[in-house]
């Protein structure tokens, strides 16, 4: 069945101007329709106050919203905290503590962790770490896209509702 399903590449990043601070995403969509030609898509917000991983984490998330039909994806992020929760299934061990960790403390972010399994359910996802500031044209656009968002040049900032100080 994956076969059958289109193939999207996506980048991801997470900005912010202090931890937490301004911050925001960045989330570019590659893909190749039928008519064999690529297209591109590019998403971004920013957030008055925020943390890095939030916005990692909402890069990942509003990439996958924004696929209509179930796809198969290949998301890239220089963000081994996201990368991580789902390669080395930290995310299952999370669910099944009731959102605590190993340690027994309350996972943060629970609220984008949730939102982003949701994102995730139609579609096959195979997690990518990429190197940051690496040079890689696209994960450096995903990185222009979120710093862009995060000083406010992509638009008013926004108000992070689950942000908890």
């Amino acid at each position: 069945m994956a076969s059958q399903l289109m193939h999207v590449v996506a980048y991801t990043d997470g900005s912010s101007r202090g931890n937490p601070g301004p911050g925001g995403y960045g989330a570019l969509l590659v893909y190749v329709g039928p008519d064999g030609a690529e297209h591109r898509r590019e998403l971004c917000a920013g957030y008055k106050r925020t943390t890095n991983n939030r916005m990692e984490l909402m890069g990942a998330i509003v990439a996958l919203e924004a696929l209509r039909r179930p796809c198969e994806v290949e998301l890239h992020s220089d963000s081994q905290y996201v990368v991580n929760a789902f390669n080395k299934h930290w995310v299952d061990g999370w669910q099944k503590k009731g959102w605590k960790t190993a340690g027994k403390k309350p996972v943060k972010n629970p609220d984008l962790w949730q939102r982003l399994l949701a994102a995730m359910e139609p579609h096959s996802v195979r997690w990518m770490w990429v190197k940051g500031h690496a040079g890689h044209a696209l994960n450096e656009r995903a990185d222009q896209l979120a710093t862009m968002a995060a000083d406010g040049e992509a638009g008013p900032l926004l108000v992070d509702e689950g942000f908890v100080q």
